[in-house]
């Protein structure tokens, strides 16, 4: 596992990072979360990410209770807020940073957490009250670290215009892949240009980078596909004419000696700006092959190969 220091703060993180979205405490059954956890850790990943609003703080619990026989020094921990956890818990307000933040150790069983990141942004606090109210959190030791999720470029240049005499962020949390390439239009290089990272959401496409999905069949009943729970988030991403696509992109891979997930992974950390790739599991063999996509290099032949498959 190779690592990459996020942004402007002190913390390394691994390329591969391990989320919680959709699978620990709804999509999948304890012992599976918490072999998943075991393997990351097998593999030298040392990022995991979760949110408050994660199986409306089942994430968080299951997490706790697998991380508190852990050195805390050997994992680098994020969660979220922003999204409704009561009918009157919502948002980035200074009360509901300091509320949410405090519920979220708690069910973590933690002191603080590495990273703390605001879900979406939120329209209807000041900006300058959220970043004040992060910036508190941090100088209280609660959260060593602060950053975003799917925020525009003005967002984040206004955040930026907020700081000094605030804390700045570090992170930012965008969903990207080989289908997904939005944020390297304009948040990509903003993000550069002020010490912020990415670490993105969903790069395996909820799965269907891996290859597993073919055009016209039925998913098989152990994948995210065929899951009531997990399913959903899929979309227009299971139509059959992006898994003929995906189903090309598999030729390069083999001829590179890869995975086309781990193909998929590292043309993500081709890019410089992204610190680490956030990936989800419900086995544990998922978990080591995504880990091994660290470290695998694209040279420019195989970049141009991938672009004329999906192009």
């Amino acid at each position: 596992m190779e690592y990459r220091r996020l942004g402007d703060s002190d913390l390394e993180i691994s390329e591969i990072g391990l989320g919680s979205w959709l699978t620990f405490g709804s999509g999948i059954a304890p012992a599976d979360a918490e072999a998943c956890v075991a393997a990351a850790f097998d593999e030298g990943i040392n990022f995991v990410d979760t949110a408050n609003v994660y199986a409306h703080g089942a994430a968080e619990e299951l997490l706790g209770r697998v991380l508190a026989g852990r050195p805390r020094d050997s994992f680098v921990l994020a969660t979220k807020l922003y999204f409704p956890m009561s009918p009157t818990d919502r948002g980035l307000s200074r009360d509901q940073v300091h509320k949410q933040l405090d519920a979220s150790l708690a069910r973590l069983r933690v002191d603080f957490v590495d990273l703390y990141q605001c879900h979406r942004f939120d329209s209807e606090t000041p900006l300058a009250e959220t970043m004040e109210a992060l910036s508190e959190v941090v100088r209280a030791g609660k959260a060593r670290a602060i950053g975003f999720s799917e925020w525009s470029a003005d967002q984040i240049r206004a955040s930026l215009a907020l700081s000094p005499p605030n804390v700045k962020f570090v992170s930012s949390q965008p969903q990207y892949s080989l289908l997904h390439r939005d944020p390297e239009v304009d948040v990509f290089p903003v993000c550069a240009a002020n010490g912020i990272s990415q670490v993105v959401w969903s790069p395996l496409a909820q799965g269907v980078l891996t290859g597993k999905y073919r055009p016209g069949e039925q998913p098989a009943a152990d994948t995210r596909r065929a899951s009531t729970e997990m399913g959903w988030a899929m979309g227009d991403l299971a139509r059959d004419d992006v898994l003929e696509r995906v189903q090309r992109l598999g030729a390069v891979a083999r001829r590179l000696g890869v995975s086309t997930a781990q193909l998929a992974l590292a043309w993500v950390l081709r890019e410089p700006n992204v610190a680490s790739a956030i990936v989800g599991a419900s086995r544990p063999e998922q978990v080591r092959e995504n880990a091994r996509a660290s470290g695998v290099r694209l040279d420019a032949e195989a970049l141009a190969e991938i672009d004329s498959v999906l192009h």
